[in-house]
């Protein structure tokens, strides 16, 4: 099974840019599965209702989210609907929404867990290790696949190996850029530290250059618009065995 995991969508400039070049995309590579990091598709932040169906109806057949979940209050109906679009599983016991999701395709299923790292996240969550066995012993599926929203190259790392012979693959998302590091581990799980992102090229990681140098600069509250122009699609293909839900190829996907 070929499963194709796009890095943090940005606005619509990002969105429309994944529309136009997903389809192609699945043709080329055979692609199964697709799940898309979707928690800043909304232009000016956060995800919608409308941002969320404009990827599923290009191709996503789940969507992940991260710190930004719940930055949009009409973000709430879509996480306690059906849809395939799920926040992190280690937000406290009450918050609305699911933390995985099952993908039934026939002769086998997927499950796509998102949690978020607890490193330089300032957000007091529970802990992402403990909330994967938890989920895991739940699900029993043979393909697994984790996005994890994280800050911390080393608590990326650190998950990855807890979970490596576990899931079939933990994806890496939040900076935005793109790390060199695809790989299998043990001859198991596939692993990126980041995934990057989907959206303009011309930018500091999606948004306008102008504003986030005022903001570095002058350390005053600054306003961070999305940036348009010419966008670039980050992701990674892994390609998994059905019958044993290792990870058997990597292989990381730029397209400008």
């Amino acid at each position: 099974m070929n499963i194709l995991c796009v890095g943090d969508v940005i606005g619509s400039v990002g969105s429309d840019f994944l529309r136009s070049r997903l389809p192609s995309l699945k043709r080329l590579k055979a692609i199964d599965c697709v799940i898309v990091n979707g928690e800043n598709s909304a232009d000016t932040n956060g995800i919608t209702p409308s941002s969320a169906d404009h990827l599923l109806t290009s191709g996503a057949d789940c969507i992940t989210t991260g710190n930004h979940s719940f930055q949009r209050k009409e973000a709430i109906s879509m996480y306690e609907s059906e849809l395939p679009v799920i926040r992190p599983a280690n937000y406290p016991p009450g918050v609305p929404g699911r933390g995985y999701h099952i993908l039934d395709f026939g002769r086998l299923s997927v499950c796509v867990i998102n949690l978020m790292g607890l490193a330089y996240m300032n957000e007091p969550l529970d802990c992402p290790f403990r909330t994967a066995d938890r989920i895991l012993e739940e699900t029993k599926c043979r393909i697994n696949i984790v996005d994890f929203h994280a800050e911390s190259t080393a608590e990326k790392r650190c998950l990855a190996e807890y979970l490596s012979g576990r899931v079939s693959a933990v994806f890496g998302t939040h900076t935005h850029v793109m790390t060199a590091d695809e790989q299998i581990l043990n001859g198991s799980t596939g692993f990126i530290t980041d995934v990057g992102m989907t959206g303009p090229v011309d930018s500091v990681i999606g948004c306008k250059t102008e504003s986030a140098l005022k903001k570095m600069t002058t350390h005053m509250p600054t306003r961070l618009d999305y940036a348009s122009g010419n966008c670039m699609l980050n992701a990674v293909l892994f390609t998994i065995d059905d019958s044993t839900g290792r990870t058997t190829a990597a292989e990381r996907i730029d397209i400008r």
